[in-house]
């Protein structure tokens, strides 16, 4: 996408992503939020949350459950949403420790 390695397919099967993982790190009030905006203004595929009010399903997948037609559907998550893009997620630090495991899964993928 912006900053990426390059994909490797080996012949022994094994698949190589390219894709690297970035975590901004600062002191409050140093600009971190006001980056992440500039990069969704930029990039042509972006998902955008919060620490805060995230969750390991809302960032993955859910499973919902129809009682009318008694269906159970898939529902993607914004990390899901955003393959092959960016997913920014402000304020990491208030989300809990439990969802914040859920997505280290997703992140390896």
């Amino acid at each position: 996408m912006l900053l990426s390695g390059v994909e490797h397919n080996l012949a022994n099967g094994t698949h190589i992503r390219g894709d690297i993982n970035i975590l901004l790190i600062g002191d409050p009030s140093t600009a971190k939020s006001q980056m992440l905006r500039s990069i969704m203004s930029i990039a042509p595929l972006v998902i955008n949350t919060t620490g805060r009010g995230a969750s390991g399903v809302g960032l993955t997948a859910a499973v919902s459950y129809n009682v009318e037609t008694n269906e159970r559907t898939l529902e993607a998550g914004a990390m899901v949403l955003a393959d092959r893009g960016i997913v920014c997620i402000d304020e990491f630090d208030k989300m809990g420790e439990i969802d914040r495991v859920a997505i280290h899964e997703v992140m390896e993928q």
